[in-house]
């Protein structure tokens, strides 16, 4: 098996970046087909490649990428999610991750976060809890050290 065969089959044929289904059959030169990231810019991460589209990969370049929350959860001041995995990651503990007006609003960011970190940092276990405080609902993320 190639690199990419073995990083993919680890990842669950999805990209790290945009969380989407990576079609094995695509051409490793389509904006859709599969490749392997490298994350050099992170000496510290315990995963060293990880699986991208081809275009996600070649957009986010050699920056660090960012996870965008998505459109249909209503999130106050939503913290930068790569910052907030390589956090808990290291030394694991507590962190609020964002503010919602209604609990209905601040679970659905929670179910959200604790399936998208399941991929963002396969190995990690990592809880949600809501507290209320001041007319608004915290999501908290908590995770033990690896």
């Amino acid at each position: 098996m190639s690199l990419l065969d073995d990083v993919a089959e680890r990842d669950g044929w999805r990209c790290w970046v945009c969380d989407e289904p990576v079609d094995p059959d695509k051409s490793v030169n389509d904006a859709q087909g599969p490749s392997v990231d490298s994350r050099t810019a992170d000496r510290k991460a315990k995963v060293a490649e990880r699986l991208a589209h081809r275009g996600c990969n070649s957009r986010k370049g050699a920056v660090k990428v960012v996870i965008a929350w998505p459109d249909r959860l209503y999130v106050v001041e939503p913290a930068p999610l790569i910052a907030v995995a390589a956090r808990l990651e290291r030394k694991g503990g507590r962190e609020m991750v964002g503010r919602c007006p209604t609990r209905k609003d601040a679970q659905a960011a929670a179910d959200w976060l604790v399936d998208r970190f399941s991929r963002l940092v396969p190995g990690l276990a990592v809880a949600a809890d809501i507290e209320a405080g001041g007319g608004q609902f915290l999501v908290i993320l908590n995770a033990g050290r690896r």
